[in-house]
């Protein structure tokens, strides 16, 4: 090995050592080094006296309760125990389901919202109560027949 390469290799290697010393060392331990870092951030705690000292959490509303779902059956073309009357206040949400034997289309009116029912997959109707008055809820299969088509009816109040 030449003396360049000797010299090179000990200058590498005192400028490892010397960084490995940076990197691990805590640094830090000057006095007027940790009173400067902790000074300002002491001063902003106490700015305007308005610190209490305990920490303030948001209050929380209550949640509202769950809406109450409306089942409905439709069973042989007829709504079992008959047409259902629903009764809501204005603002609360409605969630109505409606299940059926035969593929059906649901028409709730005012709110002008239909839904699509099959055996095994339930007509879910949710939306909030935003109209007042009563509002019919159709079937359009029982419509075409001839028959009456009524499978409830809603009835939102004031609040």
């Amino acid at each position: 090995m030449s003396r360049n390469q000797r010299i090179g290799l000990i200058t590498a290697a005192v400028v490892v050592a010397a960084l490995a010393f940076v990197i691990a060392s805590p640094g830090g331990d000057d006095e007027d080094d940790q009173a400067a870092q902790t000074t300002p951030a002491t001063q902003t705690e106490t700015e305007g006296g308005t610190e209490t000292g305990a920490e303030s959490t948001p209050t929380e509303e209550p949640s509202p309760p769950a809406p109450e779902i409306a089942r409905i059956r439709i069973r042989g073309g007829e709504v079992a125990g008959g047409p259902a009357e629903i009764k809501a206040k204005k603002g609360d949400t409605v969630v109505i389901v409606v299940s059926t034997e035969a593929p059906d289309d649901i028409h709730l009116h005012g709110y002008d919202i239909e839904k699509k029912v099959a055996p095994g997959q339930p007509a879910r109707f949710q939306f909030k109560a935003n109209l007042e008055g009563e509002f019919e809820i159709e079937s359009h299969v029982a419509e075409d027949a001839g028959r009456d088509p009524l499978v409830a009816t809603l009835v939102v109040e004031p609040r």
